[in-house]
């Protein structure tokens, strides 16, 4: 629906501020308990931005209170006067709002400090390393559009392993749907690397607080109030994926549950105050997405569907006479041919591998958000409802290793962990579930009181065989986890993908670290594919033979 509303898409220009006269900005870099290395090739990176030295100040806001941060952060501190750490104090008891309440500290922090107002906050995640020209690139926009409240380039990763099992990349997201929410003028922040005008921020109360998914509360907030937001389409900051599938699954539960909160405070975007400055597409836009998240639960239903309704004995499809079932084939073909051009079409730019990849990690993941959505909105605490914790993702530890080949647990833990503790074991059973029931209805297409090879046909077709076997291709992504857990991707250590200087040691990613690979297991699910269209085809060409 959004993609019919962008066709006329969106080129931002690649602006940059340039000379020295430039305006105060405040960088803040949040941390939760990360490993000080990581936080610290991220300060280092910000602090040598190419940006005046006196025009900027960077305070690493660390929620964890650790000693050693602070140690760290101060000794650099003592060679540039602008680096500045602060820990806020947390009372047992009292809401502590997460990131939110971490950068709110930091902004109860620059207000104690001497010399001008910072006129743009800019924010970094703890393992994002951005690009020299990153300030200059995102407080161009700013600049040069004063109702501009909000600027966010998208989120890059340099640890992503080959083949991308898990579908951490995030291409499609950053690549395709904030381009098309950017051309439509509804760009949420994306969490890192962005600027806030701080007289915008100062008008909506600060950051929100009340979901973990406080950059998708801000940007909408900014749009009810009246202002605008861009997403800025540049590499400039690159960070890293959770390495582990249990921080994976954290880390998208999180994500789902911050984007219902956000909703619910926003009452779905349809009406109230604080939606009031939002144009119809603002509301149309934050909706769909919305009702894209939720609907994962009855995604996750369908798809138990399919083999149910195989064991039982019913049709996968309604039909009145042959001739309806003949054209209901011709609309299956069609409805998938079309479907394939859109995929070519529309994720040109990020490539078509992300595409097919990122289809079957919506199907192999919607029963974590549903069962996310379902314990934090639905359930009674008695039953089992409770609101996930937030972790930062950097902070999530692997207990089995499994991306280190030389330290990763045995296949028996790792079994063990991911599949009983990861939740895959109803993977497990959903793809032996659907194997029975598939059977089961060819055996009964020779048990049935059909006597010639049409009804039989006919009968694999409305049953197991109706194309494009959906039953199949949720079969086939309901593997992606289970062959991650027997065969996880090897991953070599983070300083291995970094071009460390050795006199500033400041650090970037490798080229080589910052582009996706490819392997010829690759080739497998494209191939899978093209099966089930071989199949579709072959039966839509059929239709027009059989009486």
């Amino acid at each position: 629906m959004l993609q019919c509303l962008s066709i006329k898409p969106r080129h931002r220009p690649r602006l940059r501020v340039v000379g020295d006269h430039v305006p105060m900005v405040d960088v803040f870099i949040t941390c939760a308990g990360e490993e000080t290395e990581v936080i610290l090739d991220t300060l280092r990176a910000a602090a040598a931005v190419d940006w005046p030295r006196d025009r900027m100040r960077i305070v690493v806001l660390d929620d964890k209170k650790s000693d050693e941060v602070r140690r760290e952060v101060e000794l650099i501190g003592l060679k540039n006067s602008s680096i500045h750490y602060s820990a806020r104090t947390k009372i047992k008891g009292m809401p502590h709002h997460f990131k939110a309440g971490n950068l709110n500290g930091g902004l109860k922090y620059v207000s104690t400090l001497e010399g001008e107002k910072a006129e743009y906050i800019a924010a970094l995640d703890a393992d994002m390393i951005v690009e020299s020209f990153w300030l200059r690139a995102i407080i161009s926009h700013l600049i040069t559009e004063p109702q501009l409240a909000l600027a966010c380039p998208p989120q890059l990763f340099y640890n992503v392993p080959k083949n991308d099992p898990l579908y951490q990349n995030l291409a499609l997201f950053f690549g395709i749907l904030e381009a098309v929410k950017d051309s439509i003028e509804s760009a949420w922040c994306t969490g890192s690397g962005y600027a806030i005008r701080r007289s915008a921020l100062d008008q909506i109360g600060g950051f929100p607080t009340g979901s973990v998914a406080e950059d998708v509360y801000c940007s909408n907030l900014l749009l009810g109030a009246g202002w605008k937001t861009c997403y800025v389409h540049e590499p400039l900051q690159w960070g890293t994926v959770p390495d582990s599938f249990s921080g994976h699954i954290k880390q998208r539960a999180r994500w789902t549950i911050g984007t219902v909160q956000t909703s619910a405070k926003l009452n779905f975007f349809l009406y109230g105050r604080i939606c009031r400055g939002m144009s119809f597409l603002h509301r149309f836009c934050g909706f769909v997405f919305t009702l894209g998240t939720i609907s994962t639960v009855s995604s996750t239903a369908s798809l138990l569907m399919f083999p149910i309704v195989l064991v039982s004995g019913y049709r996968l499809v309604a039909y009145a006479d042959n001739d309806q079932l003949k054209w209901l084939i011709r609309l299956a073909f069609f409805s998938l041919f079309i479907n394939r051009i859109n995929e070519f079409i529309a994720f040109t730019p990020v490539g078509y591998r992300f595409a097919w990849r990122g289809n079957l990690g919506t199907l192999w993941m919607a029963p974590y958000h549903a069962v996310a959505i379902v314990r934090s909105f639905v359930l009674p605490s008695w039953l089992g409802g409770a609101m996930a914790s937030f972790a930062s993702s950097g902070s999530i530890d692997s207990v089995i290793n499994e991306r280190d080949a030389r330290d990763r647990a045995p296949l028996v833990r790792r079994l063990r962990v991911i599949l009983l503790n990861g939740g895959v074991l109803i993977h497990v059973m959903y793809i032996l579930f659907t194997a029975g029931a598939v059977a089961s209805s060819l055996v009964r297409t020779f048990t049935t009181t059909a006597d010639t090879w049409q009804d039989r046909l006919f009968y694999v077709l409305t049953h197991a065989g109706w194309p494009p076997l959906v039953w199949l291709v949720a079969s086939v992504a309901c593997t992606v986890p289970i062959k991650y857990a027997v065969d996880p991707p090897a991953m070599p250590d983070r300083e291995d993908l970094l071009q460390r200087d050795k006199d500033t040691l400041i650090a970037h990613p490798t080229e080589g670290a910052k582009r996706a690979r490819w392997g010829k297991s690759n080739l497998l699910h494209e191939g899978f594919y093209v099966l089930i269209t071989a199949y579709t085809t072959a039966i839509f060409f059929g239709s027009w033979f059989v009486k």
